[in-house]
C-alpha cells in the first residue's frame, strides 16, 4: 500500500490492521520572506500508530523541525491536513507531548512547577495533576529535586525534566526534536533508554527527529528520510538500512564508518543541500546524485512503492 500525497494517506499502515493515531496528508509549509516564498515542507504524508516509534532523518535545514512544530500544533499549516486521534490539529493539545532540542525551563519556578506548567497552558486544574507530576519526576529519577530551581540541575537533569513535562498531559503522541544534541554520550544513552521506556510503557506513538543513524537503528520501528522539504524514502528501519532505495539514503549510510571495517577515508556526499528558497527543477538531490539522469533534472519524482511498507521518491524506481 502506497502512502503518498497524490493518492491520499490510508488510515491503516501498510501490512497492519491497527489504525494510525497520527496521520499527515499532503502537508505543506510556505514562508513568505518578501523577496520569494520558501517552501520548508512540501507535500509530506505519513502515519504512525499507537506504540510505534517513527524517526525523521535528514540534514540540517531540510524541514524536520518545522514539520514537528506543525504536528505539535505550534505552527500553522499552509496546506494539507494533520489528524491526531481522528481530529484535525488546530493548536496545542493535552494528548501531544513535545520535547524540544534545548531544555528550556522557567528559571523562577521549581522543578515540580515546571513539570506542571503544560497543565497551566492547557487551562486544566493543576491540583488534579500534582500527584502525576510527582510520579513522573520519580520515573526520571528526580524525586528529591522537585523543590530545586533549574539552575541547580545539570544539563542531563534539565533534559529529564523536559521529558517529564512532555508526559504531564498525559499524551498519546510524543514528539522529540533532537533532544540529546547537547548531552554527552553517557547521559545521552541513559536519556534515550528512558525515552524508549516511557514510550513503550505508555504505548505512545512517537515521532523522533534526529540526524544520528545510530539512534535510528537502535530505537526506531520506521524511518522517514527527508531532503529539501520532502520525504524521499520511508520504510521499516531494518529494510531501509539493509536495502536503501534512494541515492541520498544510500550515500548517507555509506558515509558512516562501520565497526571493524578498515578504510583509508570515509565516503563523502559531494556538494551541499540546496537552499529551500531556490530549489532546482526536478529532483532536489539531482545536483549531488551519482546516478542522476536527464529526467531527474526536469521532473520531480513521484512516490513509488519498493516493497511492502517501503516507498521512495526516485526515478530509478518510478516509471
Amino acid at each position: 500500500m502506497l502512502i503518498s500525497a497524490e493518492a491520499g494517506v490510508p488510515t491503516t499502515l501498510p501490512g497492519r490492521r491497527a489504525e494510525a493515531y497520527v496521520v499527515l496528508d499532503a502537508v505543506r509549509k510556505v514562508y513568505d520572506t518578501g523577496a520569494n516564498a520558501v517552501e520548508a515542507v512540501s507535500s509530506v504524508s505519513f502515519a504512525a500508530r499507537a506504540g510505534e516509534f517513527v524517526s525523521i532523518l535528514g540534514p540540517s535545514g531540510c524541514g524536520k523541525s518545522t514539520l514537528l512544530m506543525m504536528v505539535a500544533g505550534l505552527e500553522p499549516l499552509t496546506a494539507g491536513r494533520i489528524d491526531v486521534a481522528g481530529q484535525p490539529i488546530t493548536g496545542p493539545r493535552a494528548d501531544i507531548g513535545v520535547i524540544f532540542q534545548d531544555p528550556v525551563l522557567l528559571p523562577w519556578k521549581s522543578v515540580l512547577d515546571n513539570v506542571l506548567f503544560p497543565i497551566h497552558i492547557l487551562k486544566r486544574p493543576v491540583r488534579d495533576y500534582i500527584e502525576r507530576a510527582r510520579q513522573l519526576l520519580a520515573m526520571v529519577g528526580l524525586s528529591e529535586f522537585s523543590a530545586k530551581r533549574p539552575h541547580q540541575l545539570s544539563g542531563g537533569m534539565r533534559q529529564r525534566v523536559v521529558g517529564a513535562m512532555a508526559l504531564a498531559g498525559p499524551p498519546r503522541l510524543l514528539i522529540a526534536d533532537e533532544p540529546t544534541t547537547s548531552l554527552d554520550l553517557t547521559i545521552q544513552a541513559q536519556y534515550l533508554n528512558l525515552l524508549k521506556e516511557m514510550q513503550e510503557r505508555h504505548r505512545l506513538a512517537m515521532i523522533f527527529v534526529t540526524h544520528n543513524l545510530g539512534i535510528v537503528a537502535r530505537m526506531c520501528d520506521r524511518v522517514a528520510v527527508m531532503y529539501a522539504g520532502r520525504i524521499v524514502e520511508i520504510g521499516p528501519v531494518r529494510r531501509l538500512f539493509t536495502a536503501p532505495a534512494h541515492p541520498y539514503t544510500q550515500a548517507l549510510l555509506e558515509s558512516i564508518p562501520q565497526l571493524g571495517a578498515r578504510v583509508d577515508r570515509l565516503t563523502a556526499i559531494e556538494g551541499q543541500p540546496p537552499d529551500l528558497g531556490t530549489l532546482p527543477s526536478g529532483c532536489a538531490f539531482a545536483p549531488r546524485c551519482p546516478r542522476v539522469m536527464d529526467r531527474c533534472r526536469e521532473e520531480s519524482p513521484l512516490e513509488t512503492p519498493v516493497s511492502d511498507g517501503h516507498a521512495t521518491r526516485c526515478w530509478l524506481h518510478g516509471s
